[in-house]
C-alpha cells in the first residue's frame, strides 16, 4: 500500500529540500519504488538538487491541467531507477492547484509507487497546504532556534486541522521530527535550543537530527542529495534517519561538539 509523506516546516530556509531529496534517495536506495513531487510552483529547486533540471519537458502543473501525462512528466534518476521526480512548474502560480487535480495525480501515483514525497514551499498558502493535504504522515523539519520551532509548532496545527485526515475524521497524520542544521558545540554554549527544548515545545517523536555540514551545499550544487555523500556526516545522519523509519533501532550520531586535537586548541586551525 502507498503512503503519501509531507515534508514541511512553515519557515523557509530550514532545508526542506534538501531533506525531501535525500529522504527520497535514500527510500530508493533501500529498494523502494519512490517518487518525489515539488509543489514549490514559481520557485522550483528539487530539480536541481537531484541534477535532473536539464531534463525538465513537462511539470506536476502540466498534468493536473491535462497538458501531459505523467509517464511525460515524471523524470527517472540517473543512480537509482527506483527514484523519480515530478518538478514543479516555473511558470504558472499556485492557483493552478486544485484539490481535484491534486488528488487524481496522486490517486494515479499510488499505482505506481510505494512512497509519494511532497516537498512543501515554504509558508502556509495554497502551496503549502496542498502539499500536506493528501498526507498520511509528515516529516516536520525545524532549525534549533526559536523562530523555526514556532513556525513548525503552527504548522502542526495546520495538519491537524486542514489535512483531509483531520476533515474526514479519520486517524490523523503520523507526524515525525526533523532538527536540521544542528551545531552541538552552538547547543552546548546556549546560543541553540537543545534536542529536550525542541521536543518540549512541539511534543512530537523525533526521527533525526542532521548536523550543520559544508556538504550540504556542495552537493546540492553538484545536484547530488547530500545522503549519498558516504563521508559526510548529514549524509549518514540521513541514512540513519531512513532506517529508523523504516523501523530499524538507530542511535542518533552527531549530537557532541567535536573534540580539537592539539594543533586546533593551540593555533585554532
Amino acid at each position: 500500500m502507498s503512503k503519501v509523506i509531507v515534508v514541511t516546516s512553515g519557515k523557509g530556509g530550514v532545508g526542506k529540500t534538501t531533506t525531501s531529496a535525500s529522504f527520497a534517495t535514500g527510500l530508493a536506495m533501500r529498494g523502494y519504488k519512490t517518487v518525489v513531487i515539488d509543489f514549490d510552483i514559481g520557485l522550483r529547486n528539487l530539480d536541481l538538487i537531484m541534477g535532473c533540471e536539464r531534463r525538465v519537458v513537462y511539470d506536476f502543473v502540466n498534468v493536473i491541467n491535462q497538458e501531459a501525462s505523467l509517464t511525460q512528466a515524471v523524470i527517472r534518476d540517473k543512480a537509482y531507477e527506483n527514484l523519480h521526480i515530478l518538478p514543479a512548474s516555473q511558470t504558472r502560480d499556485k492557483e493552478s492547484f486544485t484539490i481535484k487535480g491534486v488528488g487524481q495525480v496522486i490517486n494515479e501515483l499510488k499505482d505506481s509507487f510505494e512512497y509519494i514525497i511532497c516537498d512543501s514551499p515554504a509558508g502556509i498558502e495554497k502551496g503549502a497546504i496542498m502539499a500536506l493535504y493528501f498526507a498520511d504522515e509528515a516529516l516536520l523539519v525545524t532549525n534549533p532556534e526559536v523562530s523555526s520551532v514556532r513556525d513548525s509548532d503552527r504548522m502542526l496545527g495546520i495538519l491537524h486541522a486542514k489535512s483531509k485526515r483531520a476533515i474526514d475524521g479519520i486517524e490523523p497524520i503520523k507526524e515525525h521530527l526533523i532538527i536540521n542544521r544542528y551545531i552541538p558545540s552552538r547547543v552546548e554554549s546556549g546560543e541553540m535550543l537543545s534536542i529536550k527544548d525542541i521536543q518540549d515545545l512541539l511534543g512530537i517523536d523525533l526521527l533525526g537530527v542532521i548536523p550543520e555540514s559544508e556538504m550540504v551545499l556542495q552537493a546540492s550544487n553538484a545536484g547530488v542529495p547530500v545522503i549519498r555523500e558516504e563521508e559526510s556526516n548529514s549524509g549518514q545522519a540521513y541514512r540513519d534517519l531512513v532506517g529508523r523509519f523504516l523501523g530499524e533501532d538507530i542511535p542518533l550520531r552527531f549530537l557532541e561538539p567535536e573534540k580539537k586535537g592539539l594543533l586546533k586548541r593551540l593555533f585554532g586551525t
